[in-house]
């Protein structure tokens, strides 16, 4: 009998503190943990002294180590001593596919694109020659911000000691079964007890429309050709995932793509009802306050009274599900009555102009119940207003126009518009902590999400303990680089949904990741306890290359109250041009 030396608290390496048994098995144990020199959870293996795979492990886990698809789960660290043995790998957060089916089937379309995009990771990782072998629905991770992960490449198959003579196919077989999945609710082998058998016809999974009506022809065909399942004749079986994740997207209608960023009240409404697939543990269509005072929920706004406007929030109008204009207020500017269009009269308090009834008496203007205003007083005003035009016109002086001011010698004035203004690129920005210590430099590699104009992807920072940093820091930002320095005027930052972080703006001449350059900086703007959508207005006339999100304060995760991080969907900058 094999008694495990891992328990929650023991340190790994001096640096991998063992936290919570994820998964075990017969000679080892998965654990979610922390490294604490990055002070970012990892996924850890660990093994028994006497487990008989640790070298196949070991060897598979140093191979996909090599590959650096971001669909793919990285290995960051392997110890192969028989006596304290483990794997360091990339936690992937999310829900994985056996989670999302908990409650049956998802979406078609929906689970098509992730087992797509699984299939897309594997076939770089096949021309690596390194394979799965293992595939489940437990393997494919879904996070809140859309990104798919692939979790145990090789070394899932070489924990359960599984081989291959055909890893590829074993692969698109796996893949064809996360279709049949996602598309039915159930499982068509014997191995995962999580989600119910597939139902059986002549020895073999019937077909997920024969399981499910209405599921699109292509891709349960897919499904089938991937599975090798006896299907039509003629129709050949697809024989890579490379192949099967080109088949997949070409069957999916393209996936749209957002015109602006819509505030979060709004952005997480534009959703039939139901859970809401971004936001876990919400529900679409809830009651939500937005800022301005606005009500998300119906997606109508308080204080205004129907008036042939379609309501898609305040000032949005939807051209087509999914799709927000750029909205008239971003940048802080306030909401007011909605002006008149064609056929359609607003007056303020957000009533329609009454219609007349029957003919109106051009002879009069209605003014007030019961009351009219005779024409002899209005063709009086007119005379006046013409007498008054035609002396202003006598008495004005004759020569040239007077000089309205003099201007110093040397001196020039011009007129500078506020626009908005571009980065060219993001990063993240710790200058608090060495590059060797944080060679990510707080998530770097995602910075680019909070200037892509997605409201579906956000940056960033490193997971922590506490909304102090966990002690290893005073602070972590988000870095904008301008083509040049600019005089900034307001910045307006999609934050995530849970308050509580605390944000500085700052503006500075250098992007060097040290203590010195951040102490040169100039604070432009604060604020305390944010969440969603905040506009930073900038009234000192500082200017810099670069501008920097610092937050002082983190905000509990979502889901996770015991993490806090910093989250970033969206910046939009403007400035003096």
């Amino acid at each position: 009998m094999t008694i495990y030396t891992s328990e929650p608290g023991t340190r790994l390496g001096g640096r991998y503190r063992l936290e919570d048994r994820t998964a075990a098995g017969s000679g080892w144990d998965a654990w979610k943990a922390i490294d604490e020199t990055l002070a970012r959870p990892v996924a850890v293996i660990t093994f028994a002294r006497e487990f008989p795979r640790i070298a196949e492990v070991v060897t598979a886990a140093r191979a996909a180590s090599r590959l650096t698809d971001s669909r793919l789960a990285q290995v960051f660290d392997v110890e192969d001593a028989w006596d304290r043995a483990y794997i360091v790998m990339e936690w992937a957060a999310g829900e994985s596919l056996g989670d999302m089916l908990s409650g049956g089937p998802i979406d078609p379309d929906r689970g098509a694109r992730i087992v797509a995009e699984a299939a897309a990771g594997l076939a770089s990782a096949h021309a690596a020659g390194i394979a799965h072998m293992c595939l489940s629905p437990a393997s494919v991770k879904w996070s809140q911000t859309g990104e798919v992960k692939v979790i145990g490449l090789g070394v899932e198959a070489a924990l359960a000691g599984i081989t291959s003579e055909e890893p590829v196919r074993a692969d698109t077989e796996g893949l064809g079964s996360l279709l049949y999945a996602a598309l039915t609710g159930c499982w068509p082998g014997p191995d995962y007890e999580s989600l119910p058998p597939a139902p059986l016809a002549d020895g073999q999974p019937r077909s997920p429309r024969q399981v499910i009506a209405g599921i699109p022809v292509v891709l349960s065909d897919l499904a089938c050709d991937a599975m090798r399942l006896r299907s039509r004749e003629g129709t050949p079986a697809v024989p890579t995932p490379a192949e099967f994740s080109q088949a997949l997207f070409a069957a999916l209608p393209p996936a749209p793509i957002p015109s602006a960023t819509p505030p979060p009240a709004y952005r997480e409404r534009n959703l039939e009802y139901g859970a809401d697939p971004y936001w876990p543990g919400r529900k679409r269509n809830d009651e939500w306050t937005g800022q301005d005072g606005y009500q998300a929920a119906g997606y109508r706004p308080t204080g205004y009274e129907e008036t042939g406007w379609q309501q898609g929030g305040p000032q949005y109008t939807q051209k087509y599900p999914g799709e927000y204009p750029a909205s008239p207020y971003r940048d802080g500017a306030t909401a007011g009555p909605r002006p008149d269009g064609p056929g359609r009269r607003f007056e303020p308090g957000g009533h329609r102009a009454p219609a007349a009834h029957g003919r109106r008496d051009r002879s009069s203007v209605q003014f007030a119940p019961g009351q009219r205003l005779p024409m002899a007083i209005l063709a009086g005003i007119g005379a006046l207003l013409v007498a008054a035009a035609i002396t202003a016109a006598a008495l004005w002086p004759s020569g040239p126009k007077p000089k309205l001011a003099s201007i110093k010698p040397g001196h020039t004035t011009s007129v500078s518009a506020i626009t908005p203004l571009t980065a060219v690129r993001a990063s993240g920005f710790d200058p608090l902590v060495s590059a060797s210590k944080d060679p990510y430099n707080e998530n770097s590699q995602y910075a680019g999400y909070a200037i892509d104009h997605n409201p579906r992807s956000a940056w960033t920072t490193q997971w922590y303990k506490s909304a102090g940093f966990g002690g290893l820091k005073t602070g972590a930002g988000l870095m904008l680089e301008m083509p040049k320095a600019e005089v900034y005027r307001s910045v307006v930052v999609t934050f995530e949904a849970n308050p509580g972080a605390d944000v500085k703006i700052l503006v500075g001449d250098s992007n060097a990741r040290s203590a010195a350059n951040l102490a040169s900086m100039k604070t432009v703007a604060s604020a305390s306890d944010v969440s969603g959508t905040v506009t930073f207005s900038i009234t000192s006339p500082v200017s810099g290359k670069y501008l920097v999100i610092w937050f002082t304060k983190l905000a509990p995760m979502a889901g996770r109250a015991h993490w806090f991080d910093g989250e970033v969907f969206n910046v939009s900058v403007r400035g003096i041009g």
